[in-house]
This record gives C-alpha cells, structure tokens and sequence, in this order.
C-alpha cells in the first residue's frame, strides 16, 4: 500500500512531508506534491507532518478521492 496526497495539498502545497521521506518519493507537480506508489514505503511520515491533513492511506481512500491516486500514478509514468 501506499499514502496519496489528496485536493487540500493544491493550494497549501506546504512541503513538509517531502523533508520527512526516508526514501524520497515525494515530488513536486504543477498543482501538488505527488507520492510516487511504487516507492512509497507506507511508513506514514508524511500523514504525520501534513499540516492540511492531505494525505490519506490508499486502501482508505473513498471512491471520489481514487482519482488522486490515479493522478500519482499518471505523473510518475510520464517519468
């Protein structure tokens, strides 16, 4: 499983959760921070410092918060 960074990250985009990443799979995008879920290693860092509660376990996820993952998952394979 991975952690998702969901809609509050867009207009906060504050960035504490990349510093914490003991494996750096948090980057930048042009309207958030994406985890990349093949990196990830659901140690719950980032959840734990988000300060606009953001980022949410992916088997957690409801329906209409999937996309999110699925934006993750579209902006590490464009790389």
């Amino acid at each position: 499983m991975a952690f998702v960074i969901l809609d509050p990250c867009g207009p906060e985009k504050s960035a504490e959760c990349v510093s914490v990443c003991p494996v750096d799979c948090i980057e930048e995008g042009k309207d958030q921070f994406y985890i990349d879920p093949d990196i990830c290693i659901d140690c719950g860092a980032c959840k734990a410092v988000c300060p606009v509660d953001a980022i949410e376990e992916e088997y957690d996820l409801s329906p209409d918060q999937e996309k999110f993952l699925e934006k993750a998952e579209a902006f590490f394979a464009d790389k």
